[in-house]
């Protein structure tokens, strides 16, 4: 009694038994592929965009800031004005505005409305800041509050774009399920009556 084994063809493989190619897939879908490249897309665009929005941004809200600083620093002094009034006292203690008086440089008395801490005696010496017209105003913005602008700004920045990749990638997955939904449906809607046949015979 003899062994008889497989039998053994020569010649190349038919189409049917080729490997397939590396990563094909026969139920990958066009949207499938569409999804994967924009996915790699999108993650490029969040770690290259987020730092360099962040940057850009926060460096042109700093500079934009410091101008600020050093126009309101050649336009503003401070001088020490006198209260007109006592400045009457209040629970919650917050400043109120009073009236002081101050002489300016040409030797002009000026006056104006400047927040005082409750309680301030009359005469009391006050220091205010005022511009070349001689109006009170706000003090100079502060190098402290360039660099906060520019930090805030460049965290909006980041945040922006963090926000604008996951919307861009939301609404893309929202809409390809509806059309892969309705893809389905409508298949479905064919093949479902004759497979469904098959079990009233």
């Amino acid at each position: 009694m003899s062994a008889q084994g497989p039998p053994y063809t020569s010649g190349p493989p038919s189409p049917r038994d080729a490997p397939a190619p590396k990563g094909a897939n026969p139920l990958k879908r066009t949207s499938d592929t569409f999804e994967h490249w924009l996915r790699r897309v999108l993650m490029v665009v969040l770690v290259l965009g987020l730092p360099t929005a962040a940057i850009s941004a926060g460096l042109t809200a700093y500079k934009a800031s410091m101008s600020t600083v050093r126009v309101q620093r050649a336009e503003r002094h401070e001088v020490t004005a006198r209260l007109t009034a006592r400045v009457k006292s209040y629970d919650d203690g917050a400043k109120r505005a009073a009236q002081v008086r101050w002489t300016d440089g040409e030797g002009v008395a000026r006056t104006g409305a400047a927040l005082v801490r409750p309680g301030t005696p009359e005469g009391a010496a006050v220091r205010v800041w005022v511009n070349r017209d001689g109006t009170i105003v706000a003090p100079p913005m502060s190098t402290l509050d360039a660099t906060t602008s520019g930090w805030f700004v460049g965290v909006v920045a980041a945040f922006g774009v963090a926000v604008g990749t996951y919307g861009t990638w939301a609404g893309t997955r929202l809409v390809l399920d509806r059309r892969r939904y309705a893809r389905w449906d409508a298949e479905w809607d064919l093949v479902e009556p004759r497979w469904s046949g098959r079990f009233h015979r």
